[in-house]
């Protein structure tokens, strides 16, 4: 049974790409902002594991990491920030957030694929 990704990005072209990159090997649900993807969750949707921007609309990427982490629902679902900040100081803030990876843009797709892999293996 594939195992449901949902990816949330305010760039089109990301999720765009990303759906039909990971949509062989998963069920990818895509949102356009952190706020629009905490309602679908909440709405009974729980994704196996999630890849969000930081900077985004609504909702961004730090709050929704704290959101999730502080939900008995949710905290456990794996966390995978995307972003176009390049530097140590910002992974470290996702990740002591509790984002699990953080991979810079532009990104290769099949990291990103072999990243979620290993998380999902994890769990």
């Amino acid at each position: 049974m594939k195992k449901n990704v949902l990816i949330i990005d305010d760039e089109l072209s990301i999720r765009i790409l990303l759906e039909n990159y990971l949509k062989k090997d998963y069920n990818v649900v895509t949102k356009n902002d952190g706020m629009d993807a905490l309602k679908w969750m909440e709405e009974g949707n729980i994704p196996d594991l999630i890849v969000a921007d930081i900077q985004m609309p609504n909702l961004d990427g730090y709050e929704f990491i704290k959101n999730i982490r502080a939900s008995g629902f949710f905290k456990h679902i794996p966390i995978i920030m995307l972003s176009g900040i390049e530097s140590s100081s910002e992974k470290i803030k996702c990740l002591k957030l509790g984002a699990n990876d953080y991979i810079v843009k532009p990104f290769n797709p099949e990291e990103l694929s072999v990243r979620i892999e290993i998380l999902l293996s994890r769990k």
